[in-house]
Formats: C-alpha cells, sequence, structure tokens
C-alpha cells in the first residue's frame, strides 16, 4: 500500500509543475497591462510605467520571473491584490471557509441523496419505483442550477419562509444553496449507483449469500454497495473538486461569499495577482481532491493493496 501512496504523490508533482505554469502565464495571455491596471489607467507616463515595472520586475525573463511566483508561491505568498492592497492569500483565506462549508455540505445531501435513490433504482428493478428514482435523477442532471436555486428561495423562503434566500452566516443561510448543488449532483450519483449495482448483483457471489439463507437487505448492503462503491467514490470526488472551484453560479444566486464571487470579482477589476492566486489555489484542491480519492481505492478495493504487495 505504501508503495501505491508513493507513486500517487509522485505523480501530483508534474501536475501540479503544470498548474503552477499555467496560472504564472494568466498575467502574460490576459489583454491588457497590469502595470496600467496598478496605475489606474492609461494616462501614466512612460517614466511611471517602466518606474512601477522595474518595481515589479516584469522586466526580468519569463524564466527567472516563473521561479520566483513558483518560490514565493511554496510559502503562500502570491503577492498583494492591486485594488485592496492586502495580501492575497489574506483574501483567500476569508473566502475558502465559506466555501469549503457549502461545497462539503452540499456533497453530503449529493451523496445521501444520490445513493438512496440509486439503491432504491437497483433494488427495485423495472418497477415503478426505478422508473420514478431516475425520472427524479433525470430532472437533476437536466435542471440548471440557477433555476432550481431561484425555485427554492421561490418556494421555501418566499413562500413557505422556512430559510432566508440570500446572505452569508448560520446554517439557516446554508441549507438552500447547498441543496441547490447537491441536488442537481445527486442525480449523477443515483444513475452510477444504480447501473454499478446491477452489475453487482448479477455477480455469482451474491447468488452464494442469497443461497445461505442471507436476508436480501443484507446482502444488498453488506455483499453489494461495499462492492458498487468503487466507481461511484471516483465521481463524488471528481464532484468535490469541481465544487471547490466552481460554485460561482449559487453564490451569486443567493449573495453568498466564496471563491466563486472572488474569483469573478477579480477578473472584473483585472486584478492579476488575485487572479492567479485563486485559480492556484482552486487547481490545487481539486488536485488534492483526486488525491484523496486514489489514495481511498487502496481501502475500497483489496485488490489493489494485493496488486502492489505483488509487485
Amino acid at each position: 500500500m505504501l508503495t501505491y501512496v508513493r507513486r500517487r504523490l509522485l505523480l501530483t508533482v508534474p501536475v501540479v509543475l503544470g498548474v503552477s505554469v499555467i496560472v504564472f502565464s494568466i498575467i502574460h495571455l490576459l489583454p491588457g497591462d497590469p502595470v496600467l491596471v496598478i496605475l489606474s489607467g492609461a494616462n501614466a507616463t512612460p517614466e511611471q510605467v517602466a518606474e512601477v515595472r522595474a518595481q515589479l520586475r516584469l522586466d526580468d525573463p519569463l524564466a527567472v520571473q516563473y521561479l520566483r511566483f513558483l518560490r514565493r508561491a511554496l510559502v503562500g505568498d502570491f503577492g498583494r491584490s492591486i485594488f485592496s492592497k492586502r495580501p492575497v492569500i489574506d483574501e483567500i483565506a476569508d473566502q475558502l471557509p465559506s466555501t469549503l462549508q457549502l461545497a462539503g455540505t452540499a456533497i453530503l445531501i449529493a451523496a445521501a441523496v444520490g445513493l438512496a435513490l440509486g439503491i432504491a433504482a437497483a433494488v427495485r428493478h423495472n418497477t415503478w419505483i426505478d422508473r420514478l428514482a431516475m425520472l427524479v435523477a433525470l430532472g437533476g442532471v437536466s435542471m440548471p442550477s440557477f433555476w432550481l436555486g431561484l425555485i427554492l428561495i421561490l418556494v421555501f423562503s418566499l413562500q413557505l419562509g422556512w430559510f432566508p434566500a440570500t446572505g452569508h452566516g448560520g446554517v439557516s443561510r446554508l441549507v438552500l444553496p447547498a441543496a441547490t448543488i447537491g441536488l442537481g449532483y445527486s442525480a449523477v450519483i443515483a444513475r452510477l449507483v444504480r447501473s454499478s449495482l446491477l452489475d453487482v448483483l448479477r455477480n455469482s457471489y451474491i447468488a452464494t449469500a442469497r443461497a445461505k439463507g442471507l436476508s436480501e437487505g443484507l446482502v444488498v448492503l453488506k455483499h453489494g454497495v461495499g462492492n458498487a462503491l468503487i466507481p461511484v467514490t471516483t465521481i463524488i470526488g471528481v464532484q468535490l473538486g469541481n465544487l471547490l472551484a466552481g460554485t460561482i453560479i449559487v453564490e451569486t444566486v443567493f449573495s453568498r461569499q466564496g471563491m466563486g464571487r472572488l474569483a469573478v470579482t477579480a477578473v472584473l477589476d483585472k486584478d492579476y495577482p488575485l487572479i492567479q492566486g485563486v485559480v492556484l489555489v482552486s487547481a490545487l484542491g481539486y488536485v488534492l481532491v483526486n488525491l484523496l480519492v486514489d489514495l481511498s481505492y487502496s481501502v475500497l478495493d483489496p485488490r489493489i493493496r494485493h496488486h502492489e504487495s505483488a509487485a
């Protein structure tokens, strides 16, 4: 197992380096001159432009600039925001907990609802329960998140008054945005759970377990669901990675703080250091989640442990 972990950790190194190169290139690929943005307009004199460019050391070769950027990024130094003048890492630290809270709650809702629908559909295959569960899943896949969010606000906030419509802070303000994201992602999980569990239930060891007199519920939960969760773990991990980097729409609809809105603000303001910091942290979060998913395979699938020990 240790060999498997070491291999996965080594594979993340070139990925992280590739991400850092792309993030560093943002400042050179985006239209506009960051120096003019810092000087608040195009009326700056050439002497002022040259002075700021020298202060930021933008005249150095790109390779030198990248190595300097990488060295600072390794210690969490992404520079200062052009507009707020605060360290970028502080701006991110203020917004990241909100996004983590939203993403974590949403993925819990998605996993709970998706597993329940998928297991019910597989166990009651070709019945009205199966068709109803897949109809609900189809609706979740097809409905845009902003539209679902507006419907939840209309029903549960404006009409029933159960939850606040917008804002940040407290569990009550977290329920609707987390449900908006979670219900959409649960549809994907439900369809995958149903397909994976149906394949597992056709295996010979399931028939053997039933022949031993085990109850159907115990057969499904102990011998079926555990083996069916391996591919489901992948999709949950990918979805969590997407949530960490892509909560822009829901955060906008519900007027929540978070990395998504911070990224939009940075792009609109052409705040290049903040853009670099947000993109790099989001990308590293995605890489870390996928690494954890890979490592979880060695726990969920004994074949990986046996293969690595044999190798």
